[in-house]
């Protein structure tokens, strides 16, 4: 090999390769070139040793982990308050130890996130989320009146699992729980909280989903409006119930939730009906169901009563006595109004037979007149009509004669009486 800080500067290669020393040192003039930078995580572990204090910082969203040095000289000068769990802006400068071959970042500046920060993040996933119609009411699902199983997120051993289950066993003896526990604080919260829904959701069993917390401060609850969270929230068919913290603390689970409980036990009591309530209900139900039938029995009775009493069902011939009368009437009426049409009837065909009767030849021939017809019918109206020898029938009120025409009288009449 040949002496390092005669090749360095050379490329390495097969025949000529560098040190592990002159390589170390490239790299950590690389480093040293990038210079400090701000950088946002969370703290998930903090150890003093010394008075320098040796952590990690963990990245929001991402699987992605640093190691930090904060030397005591500069711990005096950040907040004293700094705790695993919290949010951080860290001013850190990437530094390569050549001896270790470790990389790790030296801390030279550390604040809280500012909360007015955390809240305009908040308020624009907010707005983001309500744009996707996440928080709409149409999407609430109703919880059912009474689960069979109720799956449960919270802590491991915490007052809310207690809280939720306590409560619950006292309401409805009989109702199953499916626990699941997840981290409620901290790195993990998001991740365990969403891969739990996504779990009871795809139970089949599992009717409504609990999702519990006791309470907290702004920062511990962080974890329950992430976005993931939310949106395993939002695509669960399972109806899901928020009851993150208390009263104040209003997460945006609590918008993206079916149901917002103000605390663990409100959930309990929200999902799981009272077995007591209940059964009183029952037997108010019950009672008003049999006074309601009673009520309907009596009236019907009455009615049946009513009807019996009438003549028509408490007499049943008197319908037929009575229609006969008015049958009987009808028929007499009938009769009497056929007499009386007959009557007129027949007095009309008297006067017009009178009348005709004083307008018939015959009439005139009953009289003593006659009527003279000539051989071939014709009636003789004038002398000239039977001249002498035409024969003559002469129609008499009684009878009909034979005659023969002697001509006009007039002519006899001059004959024998000549004019003087």
């Amino acid at each position: 090999m040949t002496d390092a800080p005669a090749g360095i500067d050379a490329p390495p290669t097969l025949e000529n390769p560098w040190p592990v020393a002159g390589f170390a040192e490239k790299i950590r003039g690389y480093i040293d070139r990038l210079g400090t930078a701000w950088v946002e995580g969370e703290i998930t572990q903090w150890g003093v040793s010394g008075g320098n204090v040796y952590g990690k910082l963990r990245d929001l969203t991402a699987d992605a982990t640093i190691g930090f040095t904060i030397w005591s000289s500069v711990r005096a000068r950040i907040p004293a308050d700094l705790k695993q769990g919290d949010r951080v802006l860290m001013l850190v400068k990437p530094n390569y130890w050549v001896k270790g071959g470790s990389l790790t970042m030296q801390a030279y500046d550390v604040r809280h996130v500012g909360i007015g920060d955390l809240l305009e993040r908040l308020e624009q996933l907010k707005r983001t989320l309500a744009a996707e119609g996440l928080f709409a009411p149409e999407r609430k699902r109703p919880l059912p009146f009474l689960p069979g199983c109720v799956g449960l997120i919270t802590g491991k051993d915490s007052d809310a699992e207690k809280d939720v289950l306590r409560n619950a066993q006292l309401r409805w003896p009989s109702v199953h729980f499916r626990v699941v526990h997840a981290a409620v604080q901290g790195d993990r919260t998001a991740r365990e909280v969403s891969r739990a829904i996504a779990q009871l959701d795809a139970d089949p069993e599992v009717d409504v989903i609990i999702v519990a917390r006791g309470g907290g401060d702004f920062q511990n609850l962080l974890g329950f409006s992430d976005e993931a969270v939310l949106r395993a929230a939002a695509a669960a068919t399972t109806p899901l119930v928020s009851a993150i913290g208390h009263e104040a603390d209003s997460p945006l689970l609590d918008l993206v939730a079916d149901l917002r409980a103000s605390t663990p036990t409100d959930a309990a009591k929200r999902v799981i009906p009272d077995v007591a309530e209940e059964l009183s209900r029952v037997d108010q139900a019950r009672s008003r169901i049999r006074m309601r039938v009673g009520h309907q029995v009596q009236v019907e009775v009455d009615r049946i009563g009513q009807l019996r009493s009438r003549p028509s069902l408490a007499t049943p011939a008197w319908i037929i006595d009575s229609r006969s009368e008015e049958l009987t009437r009808f028929v007499a009426r009938g009769v009497e109004l056929v007499e009386r049409a007959i009557e007129h009837e027949a007095r009309t065909v008297r006067e017009l037979a009178a009348h005709v009767r004083a307008l018939s030849p015959q009439r005139t021939l009953d009289r003593g007149y006659a009527i003279a017809q000539s051989s071939t019918g014709a009636v003789i109206r004038a002398a000239s009509d039977a001249p002498a020898g035409e024969t003559l029938t002469i129609t008499l009120a009684e009878g009909v004669i034979g005659a023969a025409s002697r001509g006009s009288q007039a002519d006899h009449v001059r004959s024998e009486h000549p004019p003087l």
